[in-house]
């Protein structure tokens, strides 16, 4: 009996690696329920499965990518995609200045730049509950936002000054084997700019489309959560075509079902 249970698990398992092979550099995200700082109503929201790269990406990769793909190099693109700190740190087209390191993450790059590099690579950029569900781990717990250690961590990252030497991958790896969620760059997502306090919500006179403000903590489900206060209020003072020396990415992808 044992073994004929033993044969069923193995082939099921032969099955389920058949189906769907994970992809390289890429870590299997299982999804789930969860409550995130900014609820809809304070409620749960669901994230399907999905990979997410285990680094940003790095200047050497997007290097890669602008000499296949010129159009996003720094004097061509354009400047509805990009603003005139694109590239800042680089000193032509396709080379980095001499002082900055291949193995550091791509910065300078705005959320049109970025969101192309994905899609060139069939992948996506994260969205924020995507984001938001795989940072909230540490190295042993999914949701380590329960930990008084999380947060202060967090916030000491944020406070340590930021060097050329800033490398991809020396921070630990969370549980899900993910690196540098936290202590080395803020991130884009694919939906930055979707927690904000708009003009008419504020019932203000200024529609002006091209502000953006960060959200206070009206519908926040955690008032002592300071790190993600901060990466919120960093996404809604973005705009698009925005580029920052601390702002990277990286790429996730669907599951096929």
């Amino acid at each position: 009996m044992k073994s004929q249970v033993f044969r069923l698990l193995f082939v099921l398992l032969v099955f389920q690696t058949t189906l769907y092979a994970q992809s390289n550099d890429m870590a299997f995200i299982y999804g789930s329920r969860y409550l995130p700082l900014y609820g809809r109503d304070s409620t749960v929201v669901e994230v399907k499965d999905f990979e997410m790269d285990i680094y940003p990406v790095s200047n050497a990769q997007y290097a890669d990518f602008v000499k296949k793909y010129p159009k996003w190099q720094k004097s061509k693109a354009l400047a509805l995609f990009a603003d005139k700190s694109y590239l800042a740190h680089w000193k032509s087209d396709e080379a980095l200045k001499d002082s900055e390191n291949k193995n550091s993450p791509a910065t300078h790059v705005s959320w049109f730049a970025a969101k192309a590099y994905c899609e060139c690579q069939g992948k996506r950029l994260p969205t924020v509950d995507e984001w938001e569900y795989v940072a909230m781990a540490d190295e042993t717990t999914k949701d380590a936002r329960i930990k008084a250690s999380y947060n202060e961590q967090i916030l000491a990252w944020y406070e340590a000054p930021r060097t050329n030497e800033n490398v991809i991958g020396q921070t630990p790896k969370n549980v899900w084997g993910v690196y540098d969620l936290h202590g080395l760059v803020w991130e884009w997502t694919l939906d930055f700019n979707s927690v904000l306090i708009t003009g008419e919500s504020r019932k203000d006179v200024d529609k002006d489309s091209d502000l953006f403000c960060g959200s206070a903590a009206v519908n926040a489900t955690d008032l002592m959560n300071y790190a993600a206060f901060m990466r919120y209020a960093i996404r809604g003072s973005l705009e698009a075509k925005y580029s920052m020396k601390n702002l990277g990415f990286r790429c996730v992808k669907d599951i096929n079902q």
